[in-house]
């Protein structure tokens, strides 16, 4: 059967492919995150902008970590950018892990990907785009070779 709008066919609009869900496996820092009361919203479930901060955690955590030796001298990571895929609703009490990792890199830039898994289960996913900003002038440069070696042991496996 036909759609039919205003005396005109209509397309129907095609389905994008579902995207895989993420294992926890794949990213290769973890950190253990609780759920706050604090954390709630009226609904009873984790506010929304709440996950936000437990990707902040993950993030943080691998990165201003001075034992993985991630970072170059003179330069810092900002982000620029996050995409969220909200999955599953989380509710007080509970223990999350957050997984970070790199997913690939560009010519001042990077995406880290991260997921937050409670039981097992996924429940929401994360792109951040960070750009690589020289502390003196506080402008975007290239990624010196030397912060690419430093994350590439933490790309995601499969990225």
């Amino acid at each position: 059967m036909e759609n039919v709008v205003n005396d005109q066919t209509a397309e129907r609009p095609v389905t994008p492919p579902r995207k895989a869900v993420p294992q926890l496996a794949a990213y290769p820092h973890r950190v253990a995150e609780i759920i706050r009361f604090g954390d709630l919203d009226p609904q009873g479930h984790v506010n929304q902008a709440v996950f936000l901060t437990y990707f902040e955690s993950g993030r943080v955590a691998m990165f201003r970590n001075p034992d993985l030796s991630i970072g170059v001298p003179g330069i810092t990571y900002v982000m620029v950018r996050m995409k969220v895929d909200y999955m599953k609703e989380l509710h007080w009490p509970g223990n999350l892990e957050i997984g970070t990792g790199v997913a690939e890199f560009g010519r001042s830039s990077f995406k880290a990907a991260q997921v937050i898994f409670r039981d097992g289960v996924c429940a929401a996913r994360a792109v951040a785009t960070l750009v690589c900003m020289d502390l003196k002038t506080r402008r975007a440069t290239p990624l010196p070779e030397a912060a690419i070696e430093r994350l590439s042991p933490w790309k995601i496996k499969g990225a």
